[in-house]
């Protein structure tokens, strides 16, 4: 069982910045493919980034609606991974869920390939 436990949403006017984290328990966190989606209100989750089982220089993918301004990393001594959002818009707006594939997978995007998932953080970008 992985549990994952998220932190750092919250109130944050447009063009500002915040840094979500989602630490994860279990002792093969590196070997996971580690995602973010979000769900705004009256809307489905949704896809946000990805990054790959590995070290430094996993590779990531992104959503088209944050790519250049939304950065995903992991730390796999800490298991722990992060997003590092900015410049960020009202449709931002959402509830932010970690979540972790049961091994790598090419699928990123796709939400059933994830198995584990947090509980979600709050992220409120006012204009």
């Amino acid at each position: 069982q992985v549990q994952l436990v998220e932190s750092g949403g919250g109130l944050v006017q447009a063009g500002g910045s915040l840094r979500l984290s989602c630490a994860a328990s279990g002792r093969t966190f590196s070997s996971k493919t580690m995602a973010w989606f979000r769900q705004a209100p009256g809307k489905e989750r949704e896809f946000v980034a990805a990054i790959n089982p590995g070290g430094r220089g996993s590779s990531t993918s992104y959503a088209d609606s944050v790519k250049g301004r939304f950065t995903i990393s992991r730390d796999n001594a800490k298991n722990t991974v992060y997003l590092q959002m900015n410049s960020l818009k009202p449709e931002d707006t959402a509830v932010y869920y970690c979540a972790a594939a049961s091994y790598f997978t090419a699928t990123y995007y796709d939400i059933k390939e994830y198995n584990y998932w947090g509980q979600g953080t709050q992220v409120t970008v006012s204009s």
